[in-house]
């Protein structure tokens, strides 16, 4: 006999859980925070996840693919390498003062609390890493073919940069930066593709 069907919607389940774990922190986060969160019963989430750290994995991916693509349509809307640079560092900006930049990026606090205790947690924190120092590096790329960034910029040590304000501007976020703080400190940064 088949058991219930589930009755909630599961993207927009993980979308509650990603505040908890971003406030809180995998070990910091009860399964009875999660319940309270999703506003589901604990029974519902041991029924759809194995256990805390399932519905943390789930979350994690869950995070990593919207901003992949929300990122994709603010780079869409821009033409050079440089203005794609721009483009991605004022979404991070964006992402990383008021109530946004003090929930954090799971991504982040994932390779603080974890990577270095967890195998698999640590790979994916690593990949999404891997991923955005790439797409920075493809960005610097296209900038010096199309004339946007000057050829003498070294791409790889550039695209590191670029990352580790990135991720950088999702750190200081916490502490309560302000808007015109975080967009400082991307007209800094352009300056360095000069």
């Amino acid at each position: 006999m088949r058991g219930r069907p589930r009755e909630f919607d599961m993207d927009e389940t993980l979308d509650k859980a990603i505040p908890v774990f971003c406030s809180r922190g995998f070990h910091g986060t009860s399964i009875n925070d999660l319940a309270e969160g999703m506003q589901l019963t604990v029974g519902s989430i041991y029924k759809a996840f194995k256990d805390k750290r399932a519905v943390f994995l789930a979350v994690l991916d869950r995070q990593s693919s919207q901003r992949s693509v929300q990122l994709d349509r603010v780079l869409a809307t821009a033409h050079s390498g440089r203005d794609k640079i721009q483009a991605a560092l004022m979404f991070y900006a964006e992402l990383s003062h008021g109530s946004r930049g003090k929930e954090g990026c799971l991504v982040v606090s994932t390779a603080v609390e974890l990577a270095a205790h967890d195998v698999e947690i640590g790979a994916r924190a690593t990949a999404a890493f891997q991923g955005r120092e790439a797409l920075m590096t493809g960005l610097i790329r296209q900038g010096k073919d199309d004339g946007s960034i000057a050829l003498h910029i070294d791409s790889a040590g550039t695209a590191r940069l670029l990352l580790c304000l990135l991720q950088g501007l999702r750190v200081v976020g916490k502490t309560g930066k302000t808007r015109k703080e975080m967009l400082a400190v991307v007209e800094a940064a352009m300056r360095v593709l000069v």
